[in-house]
């Protein structure tokens, strides 16, 4: 498979990115990571939701937006990172942080 870096690419790959992790981190966190933690979830999470696609031979195409199509999957990729990261990252801030304060 051959990937081909021009300027257009890469502005698709960061535009869907800031897209998907805008969104994902909102729903999985309750707030944004701003515009570069949020662009790089997105695109974590674009890898991560097409490779799970793949495994389960599962695809989301919305007919004639394919830019829509991946900033879907990237969503769900990245809502899935967030979560695992919420998940294993809890045990540790919740002991650094008392309740009262």
């Amino acid at each position: 498979m051959v990937v081909n870096l021009d300027f257009d690419t890469i502005l698709i790959w960061l535009l869907v990115g800031l897209v998907a992790g805008f969104f994902a981190s909102h729903i999985a966190l309750g707030h944004g990571l701003g515009i570069v933690g949020d662009v790089v979830v997105g695109i974590i999470g674009a890898f991560l939701g097409g490779f799970l696609a793949n495994a389960f031979h599962w695809a989301i195409v919305i007919a004639g937006h394919p830019i829509i199509s991946a900033m879907v999957m990237a969503f769900l990729g990245a809502v899935i990172l967030l979560l695992i990261v919420r998940i294993v990252g809890m045990g540790r801030g919740a002991r650094r942080r008392p309740y009262w304060s």
